[in-house]
C-alpha cells in the first residue's frame, strides 16, 4: 500500500459538474487508487467532494484564483501572488503528514516551486501545453537536491515539453469505461462537451453540425465570458442548436451515448482529449481536428475521423460518414486502449519508482 497525497487544481472545486478534464481525472485517479487499496488524500479547494476518498479542504476559495486561470491564447495568467499564498497554505497542510509520494496536478508556477521544500518525493503532471513560467519553475526544481518527476498526458505533449524540461513519464488521463454506459443503437445528432473558450472549439462544433445538417447539443460553462457571449451567444438561437451549462459527467455520458457523433474541433494542440475518450466509451464515434494528443485517442477511420485543422467542410462530411462507424468498435477501443485501469497501472509504477529512489537516496545520505 502506498500513502499518496494528490494536490488538485485549486481554481475550482473537485465535484460534479467538474470544471475541466484535469479536475475530472483527479477524481477518477483518487477513487481508482483507493479502490486498489492505497491510502489517498486529495488536497482540494473548498467545496470539493470525491465519494469514497478523503478530501482535505485546503481552505482555498477558487474565486480568489480567477485571475490565474490558464489562457491558451498566451495572455497573462494574472498576478501569481494569490497562487503563491494559496499553495503556501496547501503545502503547509501536506507537511503535517508523511507521504510516500505527493502528486501535484495544479498548473501554477508556485505549486511547482513550493513543492520543492517537501520531504516526500514529488510528481508533477502537466495537463496543459508548454508555458515559460512553468518550465522555469520545473528547471529550478530539477536543480535542487531532490528533483521531482515530471509527467505528461500524451506522447505528443511530452514531445513538446521535452524541448524545455526532462519528462520522466506519460500518464494519460484515461476514462473509467466500466462505469460509462454505452449504446450499440444508432444515435441521433451531435454533441459537444467542454469549456466555452476559444481553444476547445464549441463555436466550430456548431458550425460543423450545421454544415452537416444535424442538430447539436452543447454542454459547457463560460470559461472565457467574452468568447461565450460573442461566439456562442451569437449561435445559440440558431435552428437545431441547444446550449446547456455544464452538467455532471453521468449526464454527459448519457447524452453522448444517444448521439450519432461527438465533435472535438480543437483550435489548439489538445494535450489529450478526454471528451473524445469518453465518447468512444459511450460507443459514439468522434470527429475531430487532427491536433495534439487527439491522434493518440481516436483511431482514424475506426472510431471516428481526424480531419485537417479548421476544416469545417471536411468535418461536416465526416459527420455524415460517421454513420458507418461501428459503435461496438468504438466501445472496444475504449475498453482496450483508453481505460482508467491502464492509467492506474502507470501511476503505480511511477509512484513505486520515485518512492524507492527516494528511499535509496535517504539511505545513501
Amino acid at each position: 500500500m502506498l500513502k499518496v497525497a494528490i494536490i488538485a487544481p485549486q481554481v475550482s472545486a473537485i465535484r460534479e459538474p467538474q470544471g475541466g478534464g484535469s479536475q475530472a481525472f483527479v477524481s477518477d485517479l483518487a477513487r481508482g487508487l483507493a479502490g486498489r487499496g492505497h491510502l489517498v488524500h486529495v488536497y482540494a479547494a473548498t467545496g470539493s467532494q470525491i465519494p469514497g476518498v478523503t478530501v482535505i479542504d485546503t481552505g482555498v476559495d477558487p474565486g480568489s484564483l480567477l485571475a490565474t486561470l490558464y489562457r491558451a491564447s498566451g495572455s497573462a495568467a494574472g498576478d501569481q501572488s494569490a497562487a503563491s499564498n494559496a499553495f503556501a497554505v496547501v503545502y503547509s497542510r501536506v507537511r503535517e503528514t508523511r507521504y510516500d509520494v505527493v502528486h501535484n496536478h495544479a498548473f501554477d508556477a508556485p505549486a511547482i516551486a513550493l513543492a520543492s521544500a517537501l520531504s516526500s518525493p514529488v510528481v508533477h503532471t502537466l495537463h496543459l501545453p508548454p508555458e515559460p513560467a512553468i518550465a522555469a519553475a520545473l528547471r529550478d526544481a530539477a536543480s535542487g537536491g531532490r528533483p521531482p518527476a515530471v509527467a505528461c498526458v500524451s506522447a505528443f505533449q511530452a514531445s513538446a515539453w521535452s524541448r524545455s524540461v526532462l519528462v520522466d513519464a506519460i500518464l494519460p488521463p484515461y476514462v473509467p469505461t466500466r462505469v460509462i454506459p454505452w449504446s450499440s443503437a444508432a444515435g441521433d445528432g451531435a454533441v459537444f462537451a467542454g469549456r466555452l473558450s476559444p481553444e476547445k472549439g464549441a463555436a466550430e462544433a456548431i458550425d460543423v453540425a450545421r454544415a452537416a445538417g444535424v442538430a447539436i447539443t452543447v454542454y459547457g460553462d463560460a470559461y472565457d465570458p467574452q468568447y461565450a457571449r460573442e461566439q456562442i451567444g451569437a449561435r445559440r438561437d440558431l435552428p437545431g442548436v441547444a446550449v446547456h451549462p455544464g452538467v455532471p459527467r453521468a449526464a454527459v455520458w448519457a447524452a453522448m451515448a444517444r448521439a450519432a457523433v461527438v465533435l472535438c474541433p480543437a483550435r489548439w494542440d489538445e494535450p489529450f482529449g478526454m471528451a473524445a475518450a469518453e465518447a468512444q466509451a459511450c460507443g459514439t464515434p468522434v470527429v475531430a481536428f487532427k491536433r495534439g494528443g487527439l491522434s493518440e485517442v481516436i483511431a482514424d477511420g475506426v472510431t471516428g475521423f481526424l480531419v485537417v485543422p479548421d476544416g469545417i467542410r471536411a468535418a461536416a462530411d465526416s459527420v455524415l460518414a460517421a454513420a458507418a462507424i461501428s459503435r461496438a468498435a468504438c466501445r472496444s477501443h475504449a475498453e482496450c486502449h483508453l481505460d482508467l485501469e491502464r492509467s492506474l497501472d502507470a501511476h503505480e509504477q511511477l509512484y513505486r519508482r520515485v518512492s524507492t529512489d527516494d528511499a535509496g537516496t535517504a539511505a545513501g545520505g
